[in-house]
């Protein structure tokens, strides 16, 4: 049975865990090879603990176990030269780039007039900034059929309060996607936004993020902190699995998806009707 993106290479940052890696997975399963990059370190700015070489290594081990190529490079999206590099390795060594999922982001906390200068130039550095940047790596290969996919949020859809920086510059990947998509549709290349709500992963279960959720509590407990996302949402979930994004994303990435361009899919479990 051939894949739904038999042949195809995709570019992912952010692929050292969580949702990237879960893209790598999930489009490798389906027959892409992948051109990964994440950070492996910590930014000073971001409220979440870092990935690390070890978890990007564990990526590259999870594709390879499929039975598909992977090169995989530490570099950070807010430096142009890192991402040029690793798509001019994968195009000498793969010999095409066909799906780009822009997916690495940061958040941090705080009211808006508590926000630093540095935290809140650091969210938007990795999280527009540097989706504008993996485009601009990916662009001069990019063909005809191409499939761009940002990784915005539904906090690009609507506000929430103590993550002013995040839903600013979420919003702002909604509106570069519009963008793109006017400027990229006569070339044939598509582009769209997958907009998750909560996601199971390392940005969302830390400390920070559930203090945010039970203020005055001491000790926020996972437990307690699932009670308390549940209300955002219209289906009894706190949150979605970071797969969940992954299908919406290779949906958008493969055929199946041809003639659709320039919209955001939410895959929230109902948050947006809340």
């Amino acid at each position: 049975m051939v894949g739904r993106v038999e042949g195809k290479v995709a570019l992912i940052t952010g692929a050292a865990r969580g949702q990237g890696r879960s893209h790598a997975i999930r489009l490798a399963e389906e027959g892409a090879d992948i051109l990964a990059i994440d950070v492996c370190r910590e930014i000073p700015e971001y409220m979440a603990p870092p990935a690390s070489s070890d978890d990007l290594a564990e990526t590259v081990k999870a594709v390879e176990a499929l039975d598909r190529r992977i090169i995989a490079v530490e570099g950070d999206v807010r430096n142009q030269a890192d991402l040029n590099g690793l798509v001019e390795r994968g195009i000498a060594e793969f010999g095409r780039l066909d799906i780009v999922s822009a997916n690495a982001g940061i958040i941090n906390y705080g009211l808006i007039d508590t926000i630093t200068d540095e935290q809140w130039q650091a969210v938007f550095d990795v999280n527009v900034t540097g989706v504008w940047r993996t485009v601009k790596a990916a662009l001069p290969h990019l063909r005809a059929g191409a499939s761009i996919i940002l990784t915005a949020s539904i906090g690009g859809l609507k506000g929430a309060p103590g993550v002013g920086p995040y839903i600013s510059a979420k919003h702002g990947v909604v509106g570069l996607m519009k963008n793109l998509a006017h400027e990229l549709s006569p070339r044939g290349i598509r582009v769209n936004v997958v907009a998750p709500s909560n996601v199971n992963t390392d940005m969302l279960i830390n400390e920070f993020t559930m203090a945010s959720f039970l203020p005055g509590d001491p000790e926020p407990t996972v437990d307690r902190f699932e009670v308390a996302a549940k209300t955002m949402h219209m289906m009894d979930a706190g949150w979605v699995e970071p797969r969940d994004i992954s299908n919406a994303l290779l949906f958008l990435a493969s055929d199946e998806a041809r003639f659709i361009t320039g919209i955001s899919l939410p895959v929230d479990a109902g948050c947006l009707l809340k």
